[in-house]
């Protein structure tokens, strides 16, 4: 079975780089974009990963969606991985404190984004 990955990015050529650094692997790969869109497709799909940039025009940002998945278990409990340009300390740590399962600094390597996603699919598969 495919992992279904939820692309929330308001960038439309980041959301394609992500696309295109996926689609070599087994994954269904949504996109929304922004976070009030990632809610919606979150409740719709129940996405098993969501790469969520943090700053997003809108009523939510990253964090707020990251912290809201990661609390509501209605909606499914996905794993989040932050793909941000914003690595300063205190912003890696509000992320974490959000809930995510990974932080990336734009730019990111494809190779990288693809190692986070395994490692965390490992991790989620020791876990059941």
């Amino acid at each position: 079975m495919s992992k279904r990955i939820l692309i929330v990015e308001d960038h439309a050529d980041i959301r394609k780089l992500v696309r295109l650094t996926l689609e070599f692997e087994d994954y269904e790969i949504h996109e929304a974009g922004n976070a009030d869109e990632g809610l919606e497709a979150v409740r719709r799909l129940r996405p098993d990963l969501l790469l969520l940039d943090v700053m997003m025009p809108g009523k939510l940002n990253g964090l707020d969606l990251c912290r809201l998945v990661k609390t509501d278990l209605s909606l499914g409990r996905p794993q989040v991985v932050l793909l941000t340009a914003r690595g300063q300390s205190q912003d890696v740590e509000a992320g974490m404190n959000a809930g995510a399962d990974a932080y990336l600094l734009k730019p990111f390597s494809p190779l990288k984004l693809i190692a986070t996603i395994d490692t965390l699919g490992a991790q989620s598969s020791e876990l059941s």
